[in-house]
């Protein structure tokens, strides 16, 4: 009866016949019909409020206010929790020094992110996986602590100190008030992100992101397209498409196939390992659908402002994939630990990227998972996901650095290399994720016993076994090799390809 009643105070009821006719929570439909709405509204805001038509005073007003209904609609009063989180940390932004500003504002940010989580988890509604006025906070905090990295590059480091990536995410100039609640809070992003970077944010308000992509060109792509104003029509038609079949599949199969029946007793003893293995990845790649429809949403949400663009094709046609969560395609047949985590979250990954594990002096690929489980929440399941994901991590550098030169020399073997290198990343990633479904402590560790830890046992010995170069060695060799070739994967790289995902990102372990 409490939660009922908690959960009835954090938004508004009015959709609560709908609730009930498709059987779904009040706070879940409420999600999906505010992000349609600010869909509408992106459409309008794209074209009534164009920077050529409205001032950045405007636009940075509308999108705040927007943004601030959408919220209290889905959560009510608990909405404050975002103002409140943003003011202090402007506050410490305005007040503290330079040299130690960027810290306070990480300390302050993630730890009433914890504070809001640990009260919602354990004094409110445990176990509750809906949504909640946690969720947006996360990628508030992830705008916050950017910021106030970028701030603390561009307004105190010196420019020689400076990473090719960080002098262009560098800000020049403190945000005024409303400024910085339009980047935390605007009505594209307030409920599920993506996070981007302060300037990228600024340059879309001011109107000048489209004409940052090619400076070069002088108003044409490769001398022959013209670069202003590209139509994000077909690409919002596409992603809306996708989210419709996502959501289609993760409402049909995960029903069917629930996470929760890999620890039942009687499927464990009647089921034999090859099975539970298959029903494994089939009950986890029912869950991914959710993910694919929140995010692809908010990016059409995105685009559809006018946001997100990120030049042009070779055959003229525009890119909206500038702050894209994810490539599905290559989730789903990732032959790496890391091919996975650079296309799933992607926003989340550049932010631990750029406020961790370059800045981390040691252990940094310890040090992002840690931050990573820290910033998911306070269920145990996510420290047991994060916790093997590191070893997961270090097993996987292994086996790539021993074995794959030895399946390159021909396509026959390198096919059979890529086959054998899906099945074990499928396998490994739905046993890591296994926690982070569950939540809770007991029932992740009856999944592992049930499976002997036999995964857990395996990357232990792959790392004692294995030699693995240092870091410093492997960055030295990456970069060596940079100047005798250009890298090629860069060109399916996301948003940031030019200024974070260069050659050198494959520095990044995680």
């Amino acid at each position: 009866m409490a939660t009922e009643t908690v959960s009835s105070c954090t938004g508004s009821n009015l959709l609560q016949p709908i609730s009930k006719i498709i059987n779904l929570p009040v706070d879940q439909v409420n999600f999906v019909v505010c992000q349609l709405f600010a869909l509408l509204t992106a459409f309008w805001f794209r074209l009534y409020l164009h920077p050529k038509k409205s001032s950045p005073l405007v636009r940075h007003v509308v999108a705040t206010l927007l943004g601030f209904y959408l919220a209290l609609f889905c959560f009510g009063w608990y909405a404050l929790h975002f103002l409140v989180q943003s003011g202090l940390t402007y506050s410490i932004m305005i007040l503290a020094s330079l040299e130690h500003m960027h810290k306070y504002c990480f300390v302050m940010a993630l730890g009433y992110l914890s504070f809001c989580q640990i009260t919602r988890v354990y004094v409110f509604d445990y176990g509750m996986y809906s949504a909640d006025f946690t969720g947006p906070m996360m990628v508030i905090t992830q705008k916050i602590t950017s910021l106030a990295f970028e701030i603390h590059d561009g307004m105190f480091r010196k420019e020689e100190q400076l990473s090719p990536a960080q002098r262009i995410l560098a800000v020049r100039r403190m945000p005024s008030l409303l400024e910085y609640l339009s980047y935390n809070c605007n009505f594209m992003g307030i409920l599920a992100g993506p996070t981007c970077s302060y300037n990228e944010y600024i340059a879309f308000i001011e109107g000048s992101s489209y004409h940052q992509k090619h400076p070069e060109s002088n108003g044409k792509e490769n001398g022959k397209y013209k670069q202003s104003d590209p139509s994000p029509k077909k690409d919002v038609i596409y992603k809306l498409c996708t989210c419709t079949i996502s959501l289609l599949v993760y409402l049909f199969v995960f029903r069917i196939c629930p996470v929760e029946r890999n620890v039942e007793d009687s499927f464990i003893s009647t089921t034999p390992f090859y099975g539970q293995v298959l029903y494994l990845y089939v009950s986890m790649l029912a869950t991914r659908p959710k993910y694919y429809f929140v995010w692809t949403l908010a990016d059409a949400i995105n685009n559809a402002a006018g946001f997100g663009f990120n030049g042009y094709n070779k055959d003229g046609t525009p890119r909206w994939d500038s702050i894209s969560n994810l490539r599905i395609l290559d989730i789903e047949f990732a032959t790496s630990f890391k091919m996975f985590l650079d296309n799933w979250n992607i926003q989340t990954a550049l932010w631990l990227k750029r406020v961790c594990y370059e800045r981390c002096p040691y252990n940094p690929t310890a040090a992002t998972f840690v931050l990573s489980a820290m910033w998911h929440g306070v269920y145990p399941g996510y420290y047991l996901t994060f916790l093997t994901g590191i070893l997961m991590t270090m097993a996987a550098r292994a086996i790539r650095q021993n074995v794959r030169h030895y399946f390159l020399g021909s396509a026959t073997h390198k096919l059979i290399y890529d086959v054998i290198t899906w099945v074990g990343t499928q396998i490994a990633i739905c046993y890591t994720v296994v926690p982070f479904v569950l939540l809770a402590v007991g029932p992740s560790l009856k999944f592992y016993r049930s499976w002997y830890f036999c995964i857990h046992i395996m990357c232990v010995l792959l790392v004692l076994v294995l030699p693995v170069k240092p870091r410093h060695l492997r960055e030295k060799e990456q970069q060596n090799s940079l100047h005798q070739a250009p890298c090629l994967e860069d060109v399916t790289q996301n948003s940031h390809a030019a200024t974070d995902n260069n050659c050198n990102q494959k520095t990044k372990s995680t």
